[in-house]
């Protein structure tokens, strides 16, 4: 009986030292009924919180404070919430239409020279020569090339045909006509600027050009100053890091010289523009409408914006390694990055943002990218919300894409088609390419173009699980109103040049009148890529774009082909 009796007090004791002072003043058998009800009320609230953590742990992106834990109501309120964002498989209504921009008839490029422009046979001086040497990738050696032509005008001097950057990031081995129609490149200006091919020899003696560089947003007084003497004295000048070095001050006819050149001389080569047709024909076989997005979602992207995407201490130390290749670049907040709208969106929110904005989940999307940080994981949110997406290697194939994959210039040149033909076009930064295709779009015809309004958008992301569907859908809505690429939305003189090009972007007055009698859903009038109509006289131009800088909403990102030269001040 003893025994039993010992046997039934260390079951249900055990852990309780403190019985043992009990029992030693026998009042044992009194304690035994209430510390036997607070083993069963211990053992029930475990039970209870084993029962809530998988729901609490697999909410992992909605934050539960200390104090929701002892307030009953704000925890089953959060949990319940976790339920209420759906996300739907329709766009659902955005009271626009999705493909085209309103009044977008109204206003088209002009960039034809005005009579008294000097044409190049007045304007170029014997035995004057300019040489650059561009920088970066593909879309930020375009704007060298652009900027080029524009100061052998400014400076009364011949040409000659740019060098392209060979040494950057992406080691490309590719010369200019490899890329571009030189000889196209020649004729379509030799009004403006006399062009040659090679530097030729005074008399018997070859040229030596003077090297140096001009700082960056170098104006028409600057060129004369800082260039004029040397080509005096030496007869060529060869420009070295020549991307961004003209400013956004110019007159209007030289900024409408920049345009010819960017938007009808630099023509891809023939079989770069056959391959990229071919990717965009084989996409509109499979759907009338595609969107074109430019990702940038690579590793070397990611490092040099310093965010953080949850990868933990494997992707701080891949990042990190690749963030050494800028040694004059400094460390960053990550959440400060992330709320100051400077960091790509991630594909999965890439994703709610297209859908709170209106495309459906048959929408057929093209992404313009090198390889994903992540790879098909990091994809696959996007490819959850939109099942048809392509890319360059799921629409060619591999013997197709021979001649173009060794070389990232013709690759990007690849992406740039497909992305300038598609009916929208949705960057995820505000690097070169991004600014180049908005110009683009705008000048022929103000295609939509997206830009994710990613400091407003920030907040959004973090507290959606806060809100129903319908609640972040209207907000996300209303946070890109002045982002979505419609007629005037980036007031003349904002931004960068090849961005907003309001200087050869004019207004047609008469398509205005036609168009409160022409018949609905027809268009007034069709605009043919490469033309310029000579009647200018019923348009208004924009005029000059200035060095203002673009709004505090706006995006202002480089592309990591070019921090070289900006971390340095250059």
């Amino acid at each position: 009986m003893k025994n039993k009796k010992h046997h039934h007090e260390a079951t249900v004791f055990v852990g309780f030292p403190i019985v043992v002072l009990f029992r030693r003043r026998g009042r044992i058998f009194q304690l035994i009924p209430l510390l036997s009800a607070l083993y069963g009320v211990i053992l029930l609230l475990f039970l209870f919180l084993s029962y809530l953590s998988p729901s609490i742990n697999s909410s992992h992106r909605h934050f539960i404070s200390r104090s929701s834990f002892n307030n009953g109501k704000e925890l089953r309120k959060n949990l319940l919430e976790e339920h209420v964002f759906q996300v739907p498989m329709e766009g659902g209504s955005l009271n626009r239409d999705l493909w085209s921009r309103k009044k977008s008839n109204f206003y088209r490029g002009c960039s034809i020279a005005a009579d008294d422009f000097p044409t190049a046979q007045v304007n170029t001086l014997p035995n004057r020569y300019l040489l650059i040497a561009t920088s970066g990738g593909l879309n930020q050696q375009r704007t060298g090339i652009i900027d080029a032509v524009v100061a052998a005008h400014i400076l009364n001097s011949v040409l000659v045909i740019p060098k392209l950057d060979q040494q950057s990031y992406w080691k490309d081995s590719s010369n200019f006509s490899e890329i571009f129609d030189v000889n196209w490149f020649i004729s379509y200006l030799s009004k403006d600027v006399k062009i040659i091919k090679d530097l030729p020899r005074m008399g018997n003696k070859l040229i030596n050009p003077h090297t140096t560089r001009v700082p960056r947003k170098c104006n028409a007084e600057c060129y004369k100053t800082r260039i004029e003497p040397i080509l005096n004295k030496q007869h060529a000048v060869r420009l070295t890091k020549f991307d961004y070095r003209l400013s956004n001050r110019l007159d209007t006819e030289l900024q409408k010289l920049r345009c010819r050149v960017n938007y009808h001389a630099l023509k891809f080569t023939d079989p770069i523009i056959e391959m990229g047709r071919k990717l965009v024909e084989r996409i509109r076989k499979k759907s009338k409408h595609f969107l074109a997005l430019h990702l940038r979602f690579e590793s070397d992207m990611l490092a040099f914006s310093g965010c953080y995407y949850g990868g933990g201490e494997k992707e701080r130390r891949e990042l990190g390694k690749i963030r050494k290749r800028w040694k004059t670049l400094h460390a960053r907040n990550p959440d400060k990055e992330r709320k100051n709208g400077k960091c790509p969106l991630t594909p999965e929110e890439v994703g709610l943002m297209l859908r709170a904005l209106g495309f459906d989940n048959d929408v057929h999307i093209y992404v313009a990218s090198g390889e994903i940080y992540g790879g098909e994981e990091t994809l696959a949110p996007l490819k959850a919300f939109f099942p048809n997406i392509y890319t360059k290697e799921t629409l060619a194939s591999r013997e197709e894409l021979a001649p173009f994959s060794s070389f990232s210039s013709r690759m990007a040149a690849l992406d740039f088609i497909v992305c300038d033909e598609s009916d929208v076009f949705v960057s995820n930064n505000n690097g070169n390419m991004a600014r180049m295709l908005a110009g683009r779009r705008r000048y022929f015809g103000h295609k939509p173009t997206i830009r994710p309004n990613a400091k407003k958008l920030y907040k959004l992301f973090t507290n959606r699980n806060n809100m129903t569907w319908e609640e972040f859908a209207s907000h996300v809505q209303k946070h890109q109103i002045g982002f979505m690429g419609d007629p005037m939305e980036v007031a003349p003189g904002k931004g960068e040049f090849h961005e907003n090009p309001s200087a050869c972007i004019c207004e047609d007055s008469n398509v205005k009148a036609r168009e409160d009698v022409t018949i609905p859903g027809n268009p007034a009038m069709n605009f043919e890529k490469g033309t310029d109509s000579a009647d200018d006289g019923a348009r208004r131009s924009f005029g000059e774009v200035t060095d203002s800088y673009i709004s505090e909403d706006e995006q202002d990102w480089f592309d990591t082909d070019d921090i070289e030269n900006e971390v340095a001040g250059l």
